[in-house]
């Protein structure tokens, strides 16, 4: 997989874990070809993936934050404008932008850009536009679960 086909994958999806097993696609394990046991680093597509995690990292297209399972997790901006109109219904730490910096020493360090700060204004204006129903059209689509109320009702087992 290109950086270019990854960058595309995680837009095809939506929200793509990095390399996590979770209720969404994972970019490692799509580029592996099977599940990885373990680090990916020691995966024989290791350089592949170390390129397309690269790129997509790098993306302004792309938010690299922690929102499935406090794991890696890229949320395409096709997406934002809903997820930003939810936020209310999640844990808003979970929309930090983070990454990681190599110090002088080579230390890694964390970063991280809390919500709302990273939001381009004109993806805050998209959502503020956003009805609620669209929002949660716009989740359903990319999520395996639901943070919202769909409307339906739950139905509850009967027992005799």
């Amino acid at each position: 997989m290109s950086p270019r086909e990854a960058i595309a994958f995680v837009e095809q999806h939506g929200i793509v874990l990095e390399a996590a097993r979770g209720p969404v696609p994972s970019l490692a394990k799509a580029i592996a070809g099977e599940p990885i046991r373990g680090s990916w680093w020691g995966h024989p597509k290791s350089r592949e993936i170390f390129r397309a995690v690269r790129a997509v990292s790098e993306s302004p297209d792309v938010l690299v934050c922690k929102l499935i399972n406090d794991k890696v997790t890229y949320v395409h901006r096709r997406v934002w404008p809903a997820l930003i109109k939810l936020v209310p219904r999640f844990d808003k730490k979970r929309f930090a932008k983070v990454w990681d910096e190599h110090t002088k020493t080579g230390a890694h360090v964390s970063r991280r850009t809390p919500f709302p700060r990273w939001v381009p204004e004109d993806v805050m204006k998209e959502a503020k536009a956003l009805s609620i129903q669209e929002a949660e059209r716009v989740l359903a689509a990319v999520l395996p679960w639901k943070p919202f109320n769909t409307g339906r009702k739950r139905r509850t087992p009967r027992h005799s």
